[in-house]
């Protein structure tokens, strides 16, 4: 397991009976986490530091509970760059904090290149990986079905003073827009890809990982150029191991590039304490 363990501004503060409790900022939140079965809080007193708890409904969903006044929305800083943090319907906040180890991994890979680095971000939610990269100078084209999330994006990229670098916005169901880069003839150096369990495109298309996520990789094929850098897969989804994000790069990637792969799971470290919260997993080719 690999972890996110360089936040200053994030943190997480204990984990008992199904919730996290976590410091955004100045702003300390509880979320459930369905990795988190055991009962005893480490440090109880904490949790009266909660600015607001997200509790699950029986029925499905949930809402949040606000103990003290929020802001409507705040900054986090992650070393360069600069999120916008809000609480969102379903216990999200527009950031998973574990993908700062994606993120410093693929800003090494960038600056080992001394090129200008071409990248595709399908799924591509608030734009953490977007900001990474443009950060080390790589042309971005972002990619999310959602017009709210590449809002957010925008928003993301201007607060960390990247927006005058070479980006595209995009608001597209992923499947439709790979085919119409791959009839347009359009490569990339790089991919990146953060796909949900379950989704639905901008016209209603659905996505579920494990029906889909094969043949999306196996189509990015052919938007590849010819050096290509990483290509990196991400997943949530419940009862994938890694070793398959693996086994599909190795029948995919590996048979027209050569390189290594390599896969695993991230986690976030507890502050104070020896635990640690597994975070999804992560597949990764990389030259």
């Amino acid at each position: 397991m690999i972890l996110a363990n360089k936040w200053e501004d994030y943190k997480i503060i204990d984990m008992a009976d199904g919730q996290k409790l976590e410091k955004w900022g100045n702003i300390t939140l509880s979320r459930p986490d369905p990795q988190i079965i055991w009962k005893n809080k480490s440090f109880p007193k904490e949790w009266e530091k909660a600015y607001a708890v997200y509790k699950r409904s029986n029925k499905g969903g949930g809402n949040w509970e606000y103990k003290k006044q929020l802001p409507k929305n705040w900054q986090i800083k992650y070393k360069d760059l600069v999120f916008n943090i809000k609480p969102m319907g379903f216990k999200h906040t527009g950031l998973f904090p574990e993908q700062a180890v994606n993120w410093d991994w693929m800003r090494e890979k960038i600056k080992k290149a001394k090129r200008e680095i071409s990248v595709l971000n399908l799924f591509a939610y608030t734009g953490g990986a977007t900001c990474a990269v443009l950060a080390e100078n790589a042309s971005v084209c972002h990619v999310d079905s959602s017009k709210g999330m590449v809002s957010w994006a925008k928003e993301n990229a201007q607060s960390s003073n990247l927006a005058d670098r070479k980006v595209r916005f995009i608001v597209d169901d992923v499947f439709k827009f790979v085919n119409r880069e791959i009839r347009r003839g359009n490569k990339y150096d790089a991919i990146i890809m953060d796909p949900p369990s379950y989704g639905r495109g901008t016209n209603g298309e659905v996505w579920q990982f494990e029906s889909n996520i094969y043949e999306l990789v196996d189509l990015c094929l052919k938007v590849l150029s010819d050096d290509p850098i990483f290509f990196l897969i991400n997943s949530y989804t419940t009862g994938i191991s890694s070793t398959v994000l693996a086994d599909i790069l190795n029948l995919t990637i590996s048979k027209k590039y050569n390189g290594k792969i390599d896969a695993g799971e991230i986690g976030l470290p507890m502050q104070n304490s020896k635990l640690v919260l597994p975070c999804g997993i992560y597949g990764r080719w990389e030259k």
